[in-house]
């Protein structure tokens, strides 16, 4: 558990006021604003790791650029005095962030930090947070998350986890399982033993439940598994399932595709508490790939019937079933944002992978990213970037790339990683 407290504002110094530091997301070009990071004060090593881990992660943001320490002239001592300011514009740290750590009595780690404006001379956010030794990383996280939301007005996407699929072992005899990591990489915890192929894990909007499709009796099973306890439940066996489901946004109910008995692909929905399914296409193409908006209200998914797989809408009971997608190429997984203002895809033309975005009524469709057999993508919980899975030197690595498409990052896992789900943020 964290407990979190907000810091009093210390005296601002006597320069001439100005509006306070912020950044512009919402530009097409946002130019990454130049941070102080300074090591956090007490704790030993650890005061230096969690301001690591917060410049790491503002820096793979790609919205801001942490300045190298070496550059730094004032030595923070004490981070709860006003620093001089002076000798940060020196540098062109706009913005500066001082902290502590220490141990409480009771054996709870205590981090603060403090946010500066260097120009306007006056401090713009503090907060001190109590966790226990394990969950140390996650204030850090907590701390950029508090960080890049004062800075740009938007929630942050640190303090979230992602579960994706582990793929070691000889390519002709791959061994797959179910693993979750924090959104940097670390932290990396297996949730299968790899003795059935497990596929398409899913987070529910509880957060603590996923839904995944394994192969452990020959056949696709769909389970739901509650993260921390480990607890696993049937959904159901599907014997034509073609593509994993979904969560609703109120996790009452999963969407998937399904082929029956006609042999046709259609998508129904399932709610999870009667296991009663609604059909909600009757098509004799493929449809497939469905995900919800993140109000419940429709339904996204790629359809064939148009002669090639289109990105098609409809309503959550089937109704309105509108094509979106007009391009070249074939599409598939479409994704809809969290914010509700995008869908992203993947698309294959020409010989590559694209990964994109469009706005929900099928306009403005830019690429991202291009490669080789590059798909999957999956939203941060802020909407402003996407993970996705890209086979290359043998197998599949997981890759993020922000909505400006400048910004790719490669995710380190131990081993070969496909299939990626980001959490929403966690509480």
């Amino acid at each position: 558990m964290i407990v979190a407290m907000a810091l009093g504002m210390t005296a601002a110094a006597t320069l001439p006021a100005r509006a306070l530091v912020e950044l512009n997301v919402n530009k097409g070009n946002v130019e990454p604003l130049p941070i102080a990071i300074t090591d956090f004060q007490g704790g030993d090593a650890l005061g230096a790791e969690i301001s690591g881990i917060v410049s790491a992660d503002l820096k793979r943001s790609g919205l801001f650029a942490p300045i190298d320490k070496s550059a730094f002239i004032e030595k923070i001592s004490n981070p709860d005095a006003t620093p001089r300011f002076e000798d940060w514009k020196v540098i062109n740290a706009q913005a500066l962030v001082t902290g502590s750590v220490s141990k409480e009595a009771d054996g709870r780690v205590r981090a603060q930090y403090r946010l500066w404006d260097t120009f306007a001379g006056q401090q713009m956010s503090g907060e001190q947070f109590f966790a226990n030794d394990a969950n140390t990383r996650r204030v850090a996280h907590i701390i950029a998350d508090a960080i890049y939301e004062r800075l740009t007005g938007e929630k942050g996407y640190f303090d979230t986890r992602v579960v994706f699929i582990d793929e070691s072992g000889a390519k002709n005899a791959r061994k797959k399982r179910l693993a979750i990591m924090d959104q940097d990489g670390a932290n990396i915890r297996y949730l299968s033993d790899g003795r059935s192929i497990v596929l398409t894990p899913r987070f529910s909007p509880n957060r603590q439940e996923i839904t995944y499709m394994s192969y452990e009796s020959g056949q696709p099973k769909v389970y739901l598994l509650q993260i921390e306890t480990g607890q696993r439940e049937l959904v159901g066996d599907f014997p034509g399932m073609t593509f994993a489901p979904r969560f609703s946004p109120d996790g009452q109910k999963v969407i998937m595709s399904l082929l029956r008995d006609d042999g046709n692909s259609n998508i129904f929905a399932m709610d999870l508490r009667s296991r009663s399914t609604t059909r909600l296409t009757n098509s004799t193409a493929i449809d497939t790939s469905p995900s919800y908006s993140p109000d419940g209200s429709k339904v996204v998914f790629t359809s064939d019937r148009g002669g090639r797989a289109q990105i098609y809408v409809m309503g959550a009971d089937g109704s309105g079933q509108t094509r979106i997608s007009f391009g070249d190429g074939v599409y598939s997984t479409p994704v809809w944002s969290p914010r509700g203002d995008l869908i992203a895809f993947t698309k294959q033309t020409a010989g590559e992978f694209q990964i994109g975005v469009m706005r929900v009524d099928g306009s403005g469709e830019r690429i991202l990213s291009t490669g080789f057999q590059q798909e999957g993508p999956t939203w941060a919980p802020n909407g402003r970037v996407l993970m996705f899975f890209r086979d290359s030197a043998g197998g599949p690595k997981l890759v993020s790339v922000d909505l400006t498409g400048r910004n790719e990052q490669s995710i380190p896992t131990a081993n070969f990683a496909s299939d990626p789900a980001w959490s929403p943020l966690l509480e």
